[in-house]
């Protein structure tokens, strides 16, 4: 079993930036993928960013956020991070990661794919 706890989350007004974490216990995460999801009110999940086990550049990013969120991991400290600029109030949402068994498949932006998920941490964005 895997547990993943966000945090980050917070009420900014627009241009600001957070960093979201995504911190995993009761199994070593390192070789999951990782990915971030986001909710809005009235909305269907959307799929935000991904990250491979191995890391690195090995990443996708929705196109919507393309350039203004990066996602990185930390497997020392069993920790994925979302760091979130320039953000736009079209961003607000909960945020959630989530994680599953990555050798051998490819990245996905299919949350369906994704066996562990966390709880959530709010996100609200300002005009």
């Amino acid at each position: 079993q895997v547990q993943l706890v966000e945090s980050g989350g917070g009420l900014v007004q627009a241009g600001a930036s957070l960093r979201l974490s995504c911190e995993a216990s009761g199994r070593i995460v390192r070789s999951y993928d990782m990915g971030w999801f986001r909710q809005a009110p009235g909305k269907e999940r959307e799929f935000v960013a991904a990250i491979k086990w191995s890391g690195g550049s090995n990443t996708f990013y929705a196109d919507s956020v393309k350039g203004r969120f990066t996602i990185s991991r930390d497997n020392a400290k069993n920790t994925v991070y979302l760091q979130v600029s320039t953000l736009k109030p079209e961003d607000t949402a909960v945020y959630r990661c989530a994680a599953r068994r990555g050798v051998g498949v490819a990245l996905t932006t299919d949350g369906t794919r994704y066996e562990y998920w966390g709880q959530g941490t709010q996100v609200t964005v300002s005009s």
